[in-house]
């Protein structure tokens, strides 16, 4: 075989060997799987039952009103706080009043009756006027029974998804002993708003 015949086999047998190498860079093994995944919000679904809790009429001085509601955790998310605002709007139609009818309307107690204990008070709110109740935002499922040797007696604080609980209060149009005149033909619009928060975040 001549010199140029070799060469030229040669030649050949190494453009052959590139072209593999060439060709073997653009083919590999592959594989791919996809997961499906959701993630799903929960829901706060606070409840007031009865809407109205207190409706009365031709109310004296001296005179009490007792009542009962449940705040009702319909969603799917545990409550760690439901907080009461109070604000409220006095109706004077002979516009002589020199007082505030809030002060004179008075919260006796407002009791969480699931909260409770035989040892302690279960007093969410203990003898607040509604002007004094308008700068507060007291925790209505808050267990604020005393502790008994490190232990919290009764039903822990919050309200758990899809449970209730039974709340007592008393209101009363106080007698101050004075002339309280002022205040005859006139109402007063009270307004409760509970407002509930989440717990904690949380691994899951």
């Amino acid at each position: 075989m001549s010199l140029k015949k070799k060469l030229g086999l040669g030649m050949g047998a190494a453009a052959l060997g590139l072209t593999l190498v060439g060709g073997g860079t653009f083919a590999f093994f592959s594989d791919s799987e996809t997961t499906n995944n959701t993630f799903a919000a929960g829901t706060l679904d606070l409840n007031v039952d009865p809407d109205v809790i207190i409706n009365v009429n031709n109310i004296k001085p001296g005179d009490w009103m007792n009542r009962t509601f449940k705040l009702q955790n319909n969603g799917s998310l545990d409550i760690s706080k439901v907080l009461l605002t109070t604000t409220y709007d006095v109706v004077d139609p002979q516009k002589n009043n020199a007082d505030d009818f809030g002060k004179h309307i008075r919260v006796n107690f407002l009791k969480n009756e699931d909260k409770s204990s035989v040892l302690g008070s279960s007093n969410v709110i203990a003898s607040k006027t509604l002007y004094e109740l308008k700068n507060m935002t007291p925790d209505q499922v808050k267990n604020v029974s005393p502790t008994f040797f490190g232990w919290q007696l009764g039903e822990k604080s919050g309200l758990k998804a899809h449970t209730q609980d039974n709340l007592y209060v008393q209101f009363e149009f106080v007698d101050n002993n004075a002339d309280q005149n002022q205040f005859q033909g006139d109402s007063i619009n009270l307004h409760w708003k509970f407002d509930a928060q989440q717990t904690a975040g949380e691994s899951k």
